[in-house]
């Protein structure tokens, strides 16, 4: 047995030719010059040397595939079998090349296999050859299409027509679903189908914590089939005789709806799964001229395009939300009865399509996630960069080649931290300022920008911490003012110092280290928090104004760690804290990944349960409050040093379930 195989490097090729290896026989696969080493390196997994896995020369969109005549008068009449998978499955390709590949390229097949007066032509089509007819779409169907206005399914249309048309030779058709990767291994080699929702989920899973319910939407049924089965299918069929001239749909039988079918991926992904679905038809009652007015506004096109881009979906996507066309596939049944060829259940194997894509095809993997990347030659500057987070920050920012600004009170404090940076082999520069002080503040701005010319990244690190009643507190309004001096006047004294300059070479981030206070509205620390939230609230605001500008602003919602701010209060010693070497990481993902804001699920969670129960939130945290005891120094008394807190079985289990905040 011979066969001749287009697009046999490809996803569903590569497992089609396992297949046709098995048969015995040779296999001659088309393939363009330059992607003869693809071939080479595909022989391996096949076990085939060249005389088994012939490489073909030639090319998709030339006339009877580019082959030379010589190979032609070779082949001629020794071919039993052409499969013509080669072809453009993309939603998001440009019309242009999806013509060019799945019309021209069909054509071309065509002639090839007339040229060589082949035994049978074995066309791979798609479901999407049916456009988006509203029913269900027989095998025996093909001029009843619908809407095949999207240049994916008109091509896959009319490229199947040239088929019926003009090829002389025997011909098969097979529609595959939409085909996912192996059912036993999870393997594909792109993203596309329900992969491209794969990312959001993943974005889910770090939100939220994954027994919270979520909302999604209901949709059509989508019809996925893994690529196991298609090529089994499409290999039984091939080799039975009497199909000549039909077509076979390669389809689940019992397509689930897109709600159902993320839910199993979030499932897999031990993401949270969308408890309450909309169906999507509901909101079919827009007119359209009001869709398209809304979408033609400038901030909505932007939002949309940033959002999708996050998230890797293509616009089109949604356009087949609601996708309204079920698949009979008796023909495709009846051939393959008894031969135990059926599609296994998508909740059987989704973990392991969710496996495969994060480990191989996370768009995440491919970026430069080094911090190196980001920052080296960058200049940094860091405040209450002596001790803590700030000293681990710049630990791992001299490491990765930044030219670190060190900003704090205490020069002493800065010469073991410099030392140590200098025997690293990093670069760094002190600066002694009291960031409490504006004209510090702008001493500070003025003396980094003579001797660097600019600030790349500016991370405010320093702060003050006060944990102190409000009733502990009447006297003591300094406590508040001293708070937000620093806390938020100092660390926006910088930022407004250093934006002139980030906005001159259209590049910057601002990093700004918060409290998960803010989102849990912790008692004790009103002082902290407010000054925490004022500065949360300008960077929301700033970062909006600057946008387009290419500078970022990230806000770090820190839980509790451990450092010298945190040494006075002693029960904090029995309660579960970061280390500023945990903390430091955090600012590194500020940097490489450059979010709006980092914060741990319970701090999120604290922050919805405020938005949803504020009552219910209030009675849990003045629980808290009644539970956790004031410092001596709150209740007035002077003890002398802190002393070390037994805390209760109950006080130690409250803390281990809210891990991260400040009680």
């Amino acid at each position: 047995m011979s066969y001749f195989v287009t697009g046999g490097t490809g996803f569903i090729g590569r497992f089609l030719i396992d297949k046709l290896i098995a048969r015995g026989g040779t296999i001659h696969v088309l393939v363009r010059k330059n992607s003869l080493r693809k071939l080479d390196a595909l022989r391996p997994r096949w076990g085939a040397d060249a005389k088994r896995v012939v490489a073909v020369v030639g090319d998709l969109a030339k006339p009877k595939l580019g082959i030379a005549p010589a190979d032609l008068a070779k082949l001629k009449g020794k071919v039993d079998h052409v499969f013509h998978l080669a072809a453009v499955y993309d939603l998001s390709a440009d019309a242009a090349s999806q013509e060019k590949a799945n019309i021209d390229g069909t054509r071309n097949a065509v002639q090839f296999a007339e040229a060589i007066q082949a035994g049978c032509f074995h066309h791979t089509s798609s479901i999407a050859a049916a456009g988006l007819y509203d029913g269900v779409f027989r095998e025996d169907m093909f001029d009843e299409a619908e809407e095949l206005d999207h240049p994916y399914f008109r091509t896959k249309h009319d490229s199947e027509g040239i088929v019926r048309a003009e090829c002389k030779r025997p011909w098969r058709v097979y529609r595959p679903a939409i085909v996912v990767g192996h059912s036993k291994t999870g393997e594909i080699d792109k993203i596309d189908g329900p992969y491209y929702f794969f990312k959001l989920i993943q974005k889910m899973r770090k939100a939220l914590p994954q027994w919270m319910p979520t909302v999604g939407i209901e949709g059509g049924r989508i019809n996925i089939v893994p690529v196991d089965y298609v090529v089994d299918a499409m290999d039984h069929i091939a080799h039975m005789k009497g199909l000549d001239g039909r077509c076979f749909h390669l389809t689940d039988p019992e397509p689930q709806r897109i709600g159902e079918i993320l839910n199993l991926f979030a499932k897999a992904a031990h993401a949270p799964q969308m408890t309450m679905r909309l169906n999507a038809k509901m909101f079919g009652f827009i007119p359209d001229f009001v869709l398209d007015s809304a979408m033609s506004l400038a901030p909505v096109r932007r939002i949309q395009k940033q959002v999708l881009s996050d998230l890797g979906i293509p616009p089109d996507m949604f356009k087949f939300v609601n996708y309204p066309t079920r698949f009979d596939n008796r023909e495709a049944a009846r051939a393959l009865k008894g031969s135990g060829i059926a599609v296994p259940a998508l909740e059987d194997y989704a973990w392991r399509l969710w496996d495969y894509w994060e480990r191989h095809l996370d768009p995440d993997l491919f970026i430069d996630r080094s911090l190196a990347g980001k920052v080296k030659d960058r200049v940094i500057v860091i405040t209450g960069g002596t001790s803590g987070i700030g000293e681990a920050t710049a630990y791992k920012m001299a490491e990765a080649g930044a030219q670190v600004v060190l900003v704090a009170r205490d020069p002493a404090k800065a010469a073991p931290v410099m030392a140590k940076i200098k025997k690293m082999g990093g670069k760094a520069k002190f600066y002694a300022c009291d960031l409490a002080e504006i004209p510090e503040c702008d001493k500070l701005v003025a003396a980094v920008l003579k001797d660097f010319g600019h600030c790349d990244y500016l991370v405010n690190n320093a702060g003050r911490s006060i944990r102190r009643g409000i009733a502990s507190s009447f006297d003591r309004f300094h406590d508040f003012e001293r708070t937000m001096q620093l806390n938020y006047f100092g660390s926006l004294r910088l930022i407004m110092g250093f934006l002139p300059s980030m906005m001159k070479n259209k590049r910057g981030q601002i990093i700004n280290i918060s409290s998960i206070g803010v989102l849990t509205q912790a008692p004790r620390f009103s002082a902290y928090v407010a000054s925490k939230a004022a500065l949360d609230s300008f960077t929301g605001c700033a970062a909006s104004e600057f946008n387009d500008d290419n500078i970022a602003f990230t806000t770090i919602n820190m839980p509790l760690v451990k450092t010298p701010m945190i040494a006075p209060t002693k029960l904090y010693n029995h309660v579960p804290t970061l280390t500023p070497e945990q903390a430091a990481d955090l600012v590194v993902e500020a940097i490489v990944y450059k979010p709006v804001r980092i914060a741990t699920r319970l701090g999120i969670f604290g922050a919805l349960l405020h938005a949803v129960a504020p009552k219910a939130t209030h009675i849990i945290l003045n629980a808290a409050f009644r539970m956790f005891p004031d410092s001596s120094a709150a209740q007035g008394r002077k003890d002398g040093a802190p002393k070390e807190i037994a805390l209760s079985p109950e006080q130690v289990a409250f803390a281990q379930i809210t891990q991260g905040i400040h009680w």
